[in-house]
């Protein structure tokens, strides 16, 4: 069938090419000049089963209270009369559980370790490269109350099949010397030998070109992407700066953007954008950077080394659709980076960014056929959507197909 896919960052590129391989004829459409050019661009960098704790639990709904007066927490609210981020929270509130954290845990789980299996398959085939370091993550903890804590929740992890290691802080600074100068802050880690880091920007815009290369895949970029029709009970065509674009069925992967989208045609989709902060610093044979990607837990500041860069990221900023930041913005960033690599890399050469995270209130994603028989979704994927985009493209691609998924559906597919 003719395909259109909504959105050219990881989620939608991994689900052209699981559908170009069953065949479809595959166009991609962005607003932007290439593939990885919004929410895919600047995050983490961390592929991490081991990340697959659900963000709605009853630990995070305080940390949740506490950002509506406190500025010095990762969390930080800035939106606060948009109506969008109430209704939002009340759906987040209702996670928050611990019967529902689990089951939102478990659920992320069982699509991140599918996840991997698919990236692997995937990078075979395709062979493209995207600064890939497969040497495991630590999560490591600056007190011992703070490490126990992290056991207990990375416990559920492992008794569903996640690997790791709990390490004293001897053995984590030998898994990665180069925390060695903050190794009298630290208390502990949790090893995860299973995560990995990668550059996703560059496996979305290699993977494009394969998929145009190889697999006849066109990509529509410069696209503004205006609305849906629908004639009868199917989507029939999207309307775009370029004209409209007919096609037999469309699959929306537009992240933080895909509910504008999706209103005007009566698909509720209960995503909001968190806004994150990244560094990106370059690194020299004279720097002693990490090796391996690795949490901070207490700070909320994660890590990645790509290459010959050093990607640092934090924040989980509720402000709406405002994508603008200042210097200011990355100052607890920036200064917790020296504090545990103080020659990491060249700090004053970082590259800034600011991106949208489409978070759920559950923090599971949101896939597959939505309300008309050929309208499929592909969204949500705000938390560890690197570390799951070839699983959703796979499992999406298998609704699509009719066939029954590789893993088990329960609690994933869209519920309206």
């Amino acid at each position: 069938m003719r395909a259109v896919v909504l959105g050219a960052g990881v989620i939608g590129v991994t689900s052209a090419y699981y559908l170009a391989a069953d065949g479809h004829e595959v166009t991609v459409i962005d607003r932007r000049e290439q593939a990885a050019s919004e929410t895919s661009y600047g995050n983490a960098g961390l592929i991490t089963p081991g990340d697959s704790y659900a963000w709605a639990s009853p630990e995070a709904l305080k940390l949740f209270l506490k950002s509506l007066y406190r500025r010095d927490l990762g969390i930080k609210m800035r939106a606060y009369a948009d109506p969008r981020l109430w209704s939002w929270s009340l759906k987040f509130l209702r996670e928050c559980t611990p019967e529902r954290t689990r089951i939102n845990t478990l659920r992320k789980l069982r699509l991140t370790l599918y996840a991997r299996e698919c990236l692997a398959a995937l990078s075979a085939r395709t062979g493209i490269s995207f600064d890939v370091t497969s040497r495991g993550v630590v999560y490591f903890f600056r007190s011992q109350e703070s490490l126990d804590h992290g056991v207990a929740h990375m416990r559920l992890l492992a008794e569903h099949g996640l690997t790791i290691d709990v390490v004293d802080r001897d053995r984590l600074v030998q898994i990665e010397p180069a925390l060695a100068p903050a190794k009298d802050k630290l208390a502990g880690a949790i090893f995860s030998p299973m995560d990995q880091t990668g550059d996703s920007a560059q496996f979305a815009r290699n993977l494009a070109a394969w998929c145009a290369e190889q697999a006849g895949v066109s990509f529509r970029y410069n696209t503004t992407i205006h609305t849906l029709e629908v004639e009868g009970d199917s989507v029939r065509r999207v309307t775009t700066g370029q004209g409209p674009i007919d096609a037999d069925l469309f699959i929306l992967a537009l992240g933080a953007e895909s509910p504008r989208l999706a209103k005007p045609i009566r698909v509720a989709l209960p995503i909001y954008p968190v806004k994150g902060y990244s560094l990106t610093v370059p690194i020299s044979e004279a720097h002693q950077a990490p090796r391996i990607g690795g949490v901070d837990e207490d700070k909320l500041i994660a890590f990645s080394r790509l290459g010959n860069r050093l990607r640092l990221a934090a924040t989980a900023e509720f402000a709406g659709y405002n994508q603008g930041y200042r210097p200011n913005d990355f100052r607890a960033l920036l200064a917790t980076a020296r504090e545990l690599f103080p020659n990491g890399g060249d700090y004053e050469s970082a590259e800034p960014w600011a991106g949208f995270r489409p978070m759920t209130p559950s923090s599971v994603p949101i896939m597959g056929r939505a309300v008309y028989p050929n309208l499929y979704l592909n969204v949500g994927h705000g938390h560890v959507g690197w570390t799951m985009c070839c699983g959703s493209g796979k499992f999406v691609a298998d609704v699509v197909a009719g066939r029954e998924p590789e893993i088990d559906p329960e609690g994933l597919l869209y519920a309206a």
